[in-house]
């Protein structure tokens, strides 16, 4: 069973439609990505799948609960953390946590242990019993999504978690992320650093003026643009001629002795260009592959103006 299905989701506030239909799969115990620009919808479709707001067409199931008939339910199986932390400055990381103990009705005992645990998975312990204020901006983060899952939620959503954090920080949060997917939780990450999409998701989404335009593993997505290559080096100059010849459409660069051969990087078209260069006896020093990243995948699928159909 999917942890997330939506079919045909649409809102509009005013004469703006926002959502125009967007479908949705997320596996269980995965780690999901919606990229998409300003205003595309992503925070739209978070907030309708976290039932703060309704849709106003389509179905959507998160955790084996509809959206429209067992909301109560399936704000019992989800966590959010936003972009702006829910930390209160003025309790210490260990109050926070107990907070959200008794708010999820855990006994005294079980509280306990949930609270010490947490503080200790996400590195915080030494740090239990100080204000939250003191913290830095990576120990509010870690703090405010120790909080969320608190309540053990099957289903998390994440709206850009590491805003605002350096390198080292955000790092330490995609490890976090790691560990509570291992534990089966499903996360639906939205996040302005594509970086990170390629780093955590198992799928990516991308949404563009309210319709999603692409989806797949960052790999597929990446292999969509064109610019992917092969970079073929040569030790002799004679070898790189020749395969210059065998290929035909390659740039090359003599001074490097090295061929750049256009490909979508597939296992299938570069065993074909192997086997071209092996069948011709042409001797390669070393090749590597290159393919277009997520920035390129990004600025290709959006922010192109819509089309405007006339009847």
């Amino acid at each position: 069973m999917n942890a997330i299905t939506a079919t045909g989701l649409r809102r509009s506030y005013g004469d703006q439609e926002v959502l125009k239909g967007v479908d949705l799969n997320v596996q269980r115990g995965t780690v999901f990505s919606l990229l998409g620009a300003n205003g595309a919808g992503k925070t739209t479709t978070v907030k309708i799948l976290s039932t703060l707001i309704r849709a106003d067409s389509g179905s959507a199931t998160v955790a084996g609960h509809d959206l429209v008939r067992d909301p109560d339910a399936v704000r019992a199986a989800i966590g959010v953390t936003g972009q702006f932390s829910a930390v209160d400055n003025l309790l210490t990381g260990r109050e926070n946590l107990k907070l959200m103990a008794d708010l999820n009705h855990l006994g005294r005992t079980e509280g306990k242990l949930k609270v010490q645990l947490l503080l200790e998975l996400f590195d915080i312990a030494d740090a239990a019993d100080k204000i939250a204020s003191t913290y830095s901006g990576g120990m509010r983060r870690r703090l405010d999504l120790a909080m969320t899952l608190v309540g053990s939620p099957q289903v998390i959503f994440l709206d850009e978690p590491t805003t605002g954090l350096d390198p080292r920080g955000r790092r330490a949060m995609w490890e976090i992320v790691r560990r509570i997917v291992a534990d089966g939780v499903t996360i639906f990450l939205t996040t302005q650093y594509l970086e990170e999409a390629d780093e955590l998701a198992d799928r990516i989404a991308v949404l563009d003026h309210g319709k999603i335009v692409a989806e797949g593993t960052a790999d597929e997505l990446k292999r969509r643009i064109p610019g992917g290559h092969v970079l073929l080096q040569f030790t002799e100059l004679r070898d790189l001629e020749s395969a210059a010849r065998v290929i035909g459409s390659a740039s090359r660069d003599g001074e490097a002795l090295a061929l750049r051969v256009p490909n979508d990087g597939s296992v299938r078209s570069l065993k074909a260009l192997l086997d071209r260069l092996d069948q011709n006896a042409v001797a390669v020093d070393s090749l590597s592959m290159h393919t277009p990243d997520l920035d390129d995948v990004f600025l290709a699928l959006t922010g192109k103006p819509e089309t405007v159909t006339h009847s």
